[in-house]
């Protein structure tokens, strides 16, 4: 009889779990220090030349990475499809942020922030529907854990007495649904496309490059070049985007090892380690909400990780 999880069990029979949970982990925390330091330095520059800058460190350690690991021709006919494939993905997440900035300059933050981490939603139905990925249900419990508490650990209502806060109009809403929309789509498409021929981790990061300079590249050279350029201000804009460069590469690896369905939430729960810097560096207040939602968060990254293994193991020891 077949088995009804045919890539549950590649994952997680041929490829041990840790080959896609620690490239996984170490992304969560680049990812939620650069979104960190981005908070700190978000009024030194325009978000257009965090974009540009963004591309920059995507040339700088993408193309580093292929020069060190690439095995196979990017541009062998036989790996058109792949290419083709993964600039449409990267070029999807470039027009992404671009909307992600623009919901932001039109609508509040806390609101923003607290949709666009609950993109790893979508990448959970798009995964099922389309990648046929099944997971166990003590898989499903910490998938919902994680996506809930990044939610609650992202949102902040606004101060009701702030007479300050600015009055937003309802344009930030398409632009944000829209962002949260290709963000999903993206990640879905490059866990099919290690499924064509001559998919490669450094040829992935190099057409990763070509759909940042599409996308985040154009935006940052037409809207990112006004205005004064300082070593303060470069330096400031590149650390946190650097960060996320290099967390890209993390997803990357763990998307070729792992389930989409699960290394999605895994790395979308950035929001635990920027809270955890606005609280120690940024001196930010931590509500008893967001120290629950850590806690439970924590608790649903065990469970993603947990396999057939560790299941039967546990169902042993509770039966005998």
């Amino acid at each position: 009889m077949e088995s009804t999880y045919p890539l549950l069990l590649l994952a997680q029979t041929q490829i041990p779990t840790s080959s896609w949970l620690i490239p996984s982990l170490i992304t969560l925390v680049l990812y939620g220090l650069g979104q960190g330091f981005v908070k700190k330095f978000i009024d030194d520059a325009p978000p257009a030349r965090f974009c540009l800058y963004f591309v920059m460190a995507k040339l700088i350690f993408n193309f580093s990475y292929y020069g060190l690991f690439h095995q196979i021709d990017p541009f062998d006919p036989v790996g058109r499809t792949f290419m083709f494939y993964v600039i449409l993905a990267y070029t999807f997440d470039g027009l992404g942020w671009i909307l992600y900035f623009q919901s932001i300059i039109y609508g509040p933050i806390t609101i923003v922030g607290t949709l666009s981490a609950a993109y790893p939603a979508l990448v959970i139905l798009f995964a099922g529907v389309f990648l046929k990925e099944q997971l166990l249900p003590i898989q499903y419990i910490g998938v919902f854990l994680v996506i809930a508490c990044c939610l609650g650990l992202s949102y902040s209502p606004s101060d009701p007495n702030d007479e300050n806060a600015k009055k937003t109009s309802k344009k930030w809403i398409p632009f944000a649904f829209l962002a949260l929309l290709l963000w999903s789509t993206s990640q879905t498409i490059v866990k099919y496309a290690y499924s064509l021929p001559n998919a490669d981790d450094a040829n992935m990061l190099m057409f990763n490059s070509i759909g940042g300079i599409l996308t985040l590249g154009v935006y940052g050279l037409l809207f990112g070049l006004k205005g004064k350029h300082s070593l303060k201000e470069i330096g400031k804009s590149f650390l946190p985007m650097g960060m996320m460069a290099a967390g890209d590469i993390g997803v990357i690896l763990a998307l070729s090892k792992g389930p989409a369905s699960i290394v999605s939430p895994l790395t979308g729960a950035y929001p635990v380690v920027t809270l955890a810097f606005a609280s120690l560096v940024l001196k930010e207040h931590i509500t008893k909400l967001q120290w629950i939602c850590i806690v439970i968060l924590i608790l649903g990254i065990i469970l993603c990780s947990a396999d057939n293994s560790i299941v039967n193991s546990l169902k042993s020891y509770f039966v005998n």
